[in-house]
C-alpha cells in the first residue's frame, strides 16, 4: 500500500534538471495533474523548480495560478504556496484539483485576483515565485474578465507584465528567486520576442539574471495546423524559463 501510494502522487524515475535545456513529452500525470486544462505548463517544470529554488515549508507564490498544477506540486513537496488567478473558474478547478491526500501539512491559500496588485501580501514575504503567465492572447482564457492580460495585445501585455514585475519584486525576499516560463509569438509569419520582452519588465525592476532555460515545446494544439499549412516559416517549438534573482 505504501508502494501504491509513492506511484501515484510522485513521477517514476524522476531526476532534477542539471542543464540549461529541459524537455518534457510526457505531460505528467501523478496526483491530479492533467493537460485538459489548455496552457498548462507540465508539472515536470514546477517540480525541478520548487526543488532547486525552495525548501520545506517556505512560501511559493504563482500569480497566474491556472488549474493549479505549482500549487499541487507545493502541496507534495511540503512547501507552503498562495495562488492567484483572476478568473474565477481557474481557482474552481485549482481548488477541485488540490483535493488529495497525501502526507503533507502544507497551507495553501487560493484567491480570485490580478497579479498586478498584490495588496494582501505583505513586503519581503514570498520565499520563491514560480509562474506561467499567458503569452498576451494567443490563448484567451476567459470573455471579457477585466483585468485578464491574456485578452490583450503585445503592448498593452507588456505594460501589464511590467506591474506584474514590481509586486513580483516588492513581495519576494531578497536574494530570493522568481522563476516564469514564457514563449515567444508570431502574428503574420512574423516573430514577436514576447520571451525576452517579457524578461527586460523583470530586470529593469531589478530583478538580475540567474538562468535562462530553453524549453522544448510539446502537445501544442496548433502545431499540427501549421505544419500542414504552411512551409514559409519554422514552427515555433521551444519557450524560455527566466530564472531571475532579487539582489
Amino acid at each position: 500500500m505504501r508502494e501504491e501510494w509513492l506511484i501515484l502522487l510522485h513521477p517514476n524515475n524522476f531526476k532534477l534538471e542539471s542543464k540549461t535545456v529541459w524537455s518534457f513529452p510526457d505531460r505528467g500525470s501523478w496526483a491530479t495533474h492533467s493537460g485538459k486544462y489548455r496552457g498548462n505548463w507540465s508539472p515536470y517544470v514546477p517540480r525541478n523548480l520548487i526543488l532547486r529554488y525552495s525548501n520545506p515549508g517556505e512560501w511559493i507564490l504563482d500569480q497566474f495560478m491556472g488549474s493549479g498544477t505549482t500549487l499541487v506540486e507545493a502541496k507534495l513537496l511540503r512547501r507552503n504556496a498562495v495562488g492567484i488567478d483572476i478568473n474565477p473558474q481557474a481557482v474552481s478547478i485549482s481548488a477541485r484539483n488540490l483535493q488529495f491526500q497525501c502526507q503533507s501539512n502544507s497551507k495553501i491559500f487560493m484567491r480570485n485576483g490580478s497579479a498586478t496588485e498584490l495588496h494582501f501580501i505583505k513586503d519581503n514575504h514570498i520565499d520563491f515565485i514560480c509562474t506561467h503567465p499567458p503569452y498576451a492572447n494567443i490563448i484567451k482564457y476567459s470573455k471579457g474578465i477585466e483585468g485578464d492580460v491574456s485578452l490583450l495585445g503585445v503592448d498593452e501585455f507588456l505594460a501589464e507584465m511590467k506591474k506584474v514585475a514590481k509586486e513580483s519584486f516588492r513581495v519576494l525576499k531578497k536574494g530570493k528567486i522568481c522563476a516564469i516560463m514564457i514563449g515567444d509569438i508570431r502574428k503574420h509569419g512574423k516573430v514577436i520576442p514576447l520571451g525576452f520582452r517579457t524578461m527586460e519588465c523583470f530586470l529593469q525592476e531589478g530583478f538580475v539574471n540567474k538562468e535562462i532555460i530553453i524549453k522544448e515545446q510539446h502537445n501544442c494544439h496548433s502545431m499540427d495546423y501549421w505544419e500542414k499549412r504552411s512551409n514559409s516559416f519554422l514552427l515555433l517549438a521551444h519557450e524560455y524559463i527566466f530564472v531571475f534573482q532579487r539582489d
